[in-house]
């Protein structure tokens, strides 16, 4: 008896890979329906899932709508938008945005993470978190030791 599978299974090793197959595909069927602004930031400013994108408040608005639109051709479906501007928050359904983004009425905009890095959406600041561990100091032994 012979199993297949009809969809890519979530978290299986070649995931991230098969995901960055499919959007890349996804960009190179529609560039002739697209701009070229839309083809390249799928192809550039994607890791795996996740799209890391710096452009201009007017231009945000419409690379959303273009970006979901080439996406939705490719049968994929992107949510978790942010933005550090309320103009392009207001375009986005709540439904389709980062998860602490749903009342815009806050005087302070979250702090989000992506990849490992967390962005200040407010100060459009990077942070980053490191946990470093409580150890002796070295001493002369202890280095000689390593020798």
């Amino acid at each position: 008896m012979e199993y297949r599978m009809n969809v890519h299974l979530f978290g299986a090793t070649s995931s991230p890979s098969c995901a960055n197959f499919a959007l890349r595909r996804c960009a190179e069927d529609n560039k002739e329906v697209f701009s070229d602004k839309v083809v390249n930031t799928i192809l550039h400013n994607f890791y795996v899932d996740d799209c890391l994108a710096s452009v201009a408040t007017e231009e945000a608005v419409s690379l959303y709508h273009d970006l979901k639109a080439i996406c939705y051709n490719g049968g994929f479906l992107l949510t978790k938008w942010i933005s550090n501007s309320r103009h392009v928050l207001a375009a986005i359904p709540e439904e389709q945005r980062v998860k602490n983004v749903k009342d815009l009425d806050h005087d302070q905009l979250p702090v989000e993470r992506v990849l490992g890095v967390q962005w200040c959406v407010q100060s459009d600041t990077f942070k980053f978190k490191i946990t470093f561990q409580d150890k002796p100091p070295l001493c002369q032994e202890d280095l000689t030791r390593s020798l």
